[in-house]
């Protein structure tokens, strides 16, 4: 009766439940992947100090850079020669020291307002002590004589505004050396010009006004050469 009674559950529940059940049973369990760990990167790692330090030591150099420069006085805009120099016309800059520049620092800006432009200057230009001066240029009894000199009538020692120069007059060209000494005009630098496209410069220079016409007459002939002197006081 039991064994019947057996039979007859099994009976109904159908073969195919029964199948699908036992590969339930029997899947495949899923594995949790296994966590992943970070690696450090040595390279990186340098890199990242590398850059730290050199930015300190940019940082360290622009704040030595900025302490080696001293604060000196430009102009602002373009003057004219013979102008008189206001506040306005001035501005400060800062600039490296250097004994090849006689500039004038920025609390000597007392000094310069109220002088006169000794030679027309741009936008920019420093401020150095032959820049300026207290007399008109020309002044009484002087004349401002332009003399066009080519680079082997002149030194290549740059000229400025205040040099003491002399004109001398020169021989033909290949002619022999004069046996007597040649004429000689004394003349101080008023400006110098940019050179031309052979590159020759005027320099307009101040002298005498008794002899502004001779050295006019010899410069417009060629037959010059400049000598520049001594600018030590």
């Amino acid at each position: 009766m039991f064994q019947a009674l057996r039979l007859a559950r099994g009976a109904g529940v159908p073969r195919q439940g029964r199948r699908d059940r036992g590969a339930l049973d029997e899947a495949p369990r899923v594995a949790r992947p296994a966590p992943v760990r970070s690696r450090r990167r040595p390279a990186l790692v340098v890199a990242g100090v590398l850059l730290v330090g050199f930015g300190g030591l940019g940082s360290a150099y622009l704040v030595t850079s900025a302490s080696d420069t001293e604060p000196v006085l430009a102009l602002a805009h373009d003057v004219q020669q013979g102008e008189v120099l206001t506040v306005d016309d001035l501005v400060v800059v800062r600039l490296t020291p250097s004994p090849e520049l006689s500039t004038v620092a920025a609390g000597d800006i007392d000094g310069v307002v109220g002088q006169r432009a000794a030679a027309s200057m741009s936008a920019g230009s420093l401020i150095t002590r032959a820049a300026t001066t207290q007399a008109l240029v020309p002044g009484a009894g002087q004349s401002v004589v332009g003399v066009s000199l080519t680079p082997a009538q002149m030194p290549a020692e740059p000229l400025t505004a205040g040099d003491p120069v002399r004109i001398v007059s020169t021989p033909l060209a290949q002619a022999d050396p004069p046996a007597d000494a040649p004429d000689v005009v004394t003349a101080e630098v008023v400006s110098v010009s940019e050179p031309d496209a052979a590159g020759a410069r005027t320099v307009d220079v101040v002298v005498p006004g008794l002899q502004a016409a001779d050295l006019a007459a010899k410069a417009a002939t060629g037959r010059v050469a400049l000598v520049l002197d001594s600018r030590s006081a």
